[in-house]
């Protein structure tokens, strides 16, 4: 009996606490509908009924990042990390100017000491295509190795993420695992080889990620396939890889880091994304902002900051570029696991329309707008746009772009920290807005259009997908941002 009532006891003592919790705002828990305590059979049944409730939004994020080496030198090490996977054969993807740098020669120098058979694929596209992608796919399904390895920068590494997945999925329909709505954005349910990433650029954070970019040639705009299987197996992380780059490429590739950094930290939050899951294996990489990849984010931010100006400015600056490199990897694991928004949403036609503009310092046979310079044009007036819905997490960027927290009202948070952000793309030298590619006001509308596709970016947005107008209206203003 007495045992009994001390049970009884128990129970009334935690239904009493929670129907007070509403006293504490900090400490309560009344957003939360809980189970009746004592009755596990009510808690399975509210178990299976959350997380198997439809049309509403998430209620759990999952955190996904490769296994990352990091430090100089480490490059040497890719070959005993193959023979340790026991591979037999080995698809080593990259493009015609690593291919001839350093560290092309130390991955291959590598693989032949440990005695690694390899096939090397060195065709790669800077700003890959699905032409190009279905190339590169068509090389490993004739060569069936069971392992893959990118030395390059976000195109070569995106690049062996889909040669790796088509591989894997003989009988699939290229657009089968592309974003919708252009693809089906089927999820991936087979095993892939494993991929191991030597990034050369302090960029994309593409060896962190599930993510692989490519121009969608039949509707000029930029698309891609995301799947947290897709993400390398290893990221060899190596400072002594960029040291080729040059000032140009620094720059770029920095202000991608930026705005991942930006975008992810500012994202819709992942428990107002729907709908919810069916299945896990549903759960997109892009969740929405969350508690663990705030921390990558804003850190990253902070980095880039620093380090991007001296990166650029100079090139025996080893310590800016090795912070650099690790920024890069930090926002990767942000937005790979939160996503990115409108900047990037925004960048893909600017990217995809372009026709004649070929930035400078880059080494190819075709025109190109690197993938940092389009997102980062429009990034002042997408924070000028975002600003209302998160003023607080803008102003935390503003802050670390150097603001005084103290001086910035909720209502100018916006206005700051695009002032910021364009005093730092002037500092770098960054073609003053769209116009400096070559775009009208007359392009608008055919810009807005190849935005509208993108939902699985746009829809992150901290106030929900914006209209047509609205697109139109950031686009307009990005036309010169100085």
């Amino acid at each position: 009996m007495a045992a009994s009532a001390s049970r009884s006891n128990v129970v009334r003592l935690l239904s009493l606490l929670q129907s007070s919790s509403n006293a504490c705002p900090c400490h309560s828990h009344a957003h939360t509908a809980l189970p009746t305590p004592g009755s596990f059979s009510s808690l399975l049944k509210y178990g299976r009924q959350y997380a198997n409730a439809a049309d509403s939004t998430d209620y759990a994020f999952e955190m996904a990042a490769s296994n990352i080496r990091f430090g100089p030198g480490v490059t040497s090490e890719i070959g005993m990390d193959l023979n340790n996977l026991h591979a037999k054969k080995v698809a080593v993807y990259t493009d015609k100017t690593i291919a001839k740098l350093h560290p092309m020669r130390a991955v291959i120098e590598s693989l032949e000491m440990n005695k690694v058979n390899y096939v090397l694929y060195d065709t790669v596209r800077v700003e890959p295509t699905d032409t190009s992608f279905k190339q590169a796919i068509e090389f490993a399904r004739q060569h069936r190795p069971d392992a893959f390895v990118a030395v390059g920068g976000g195109s070569v590494m995106d690049t062996a993420k889909a040669a790796s997945l088509y591989s894997a999925n003989p009988e699939a329909d290229f657009l089968d695992f592309v974003n919708a709505p252009i693809g089906k954005g089927l999820p991936v349910r087979s095993k892939l080889k494993p991929l191991i990433a030597v990034p050369t650029t302090a960029g994309t954070g593409s060896e962190t990620t599930g993510t692989a970019i490519f121009d969608y040639e039949p509707l000029h705009v930029k698309t891609g396939i995301a799947h947290r299987a897709l993400k390398p197996l290893l990221g060899i992380v190596d400072p002594l890889n960029t040291r080729s780059m040059p000032s140009q490429v620094h720059a770029s590739s920095g202000l991608d880091v930026l705005c991942h950094a930006l975008e992810s930290y500012t994202a819709l939050p992942y428990n107002q994304r729907s709908p919810r899951p069916r299945d896990p294996i549903e759960r997109p990489a892009y969740q929405g902002s969350n508690p663990i990849s705030d921390i990558w984010s804003l850190h990253a931010l902070k980095m880039v900051v620093e380090f991007l100006p001296r990166a650029v400015k100079d090139p025996e600056d080893f310590e800016a570029q090795q912070q650099m490199l690790l920024a890069s990897t930090f926002a990767g694991i942000g937005f790979g696991n939160a996503g990115v928004h409108l900047c990037h949403g925004l960048s893909y036609p600017i990217s995809g329309l372009n026709k004649t503009y070929k930035h400078p310092g880059y080494d190819v046979d075709h025109s190109i707008i690197p993938h940092g310079v389009s997102v980062a044009l429009s990034a002042p007036s997408v924070f000028r746009f975002t600003a209302a819905s998160c003023p607080d997490r803008h102003i935390d960027a503003a802050v670390a772009f150097g603001a005084d927290r103290a001086t910035i009202k909720a209502e100018s948070a916006g206005e700051v920290l695009a002032e910021r952000l364009t005093r730092f793309l002037q500092d770098l030298g960054v073609p003053n807005g769209i116009s400096a590619l070559g775009y009208k006001y007359s392009d608008i509308p055919a810009l807005v259009e190849g935005v509208l596709p993108q939902h699985r970016v746009t829809k992150l947005a901290p106030a929900g997908e914006p209209g047509r107008e609205q697109i139109a209206a950031i686009f307009e203003s990005s036309l010169k941002n100085y």
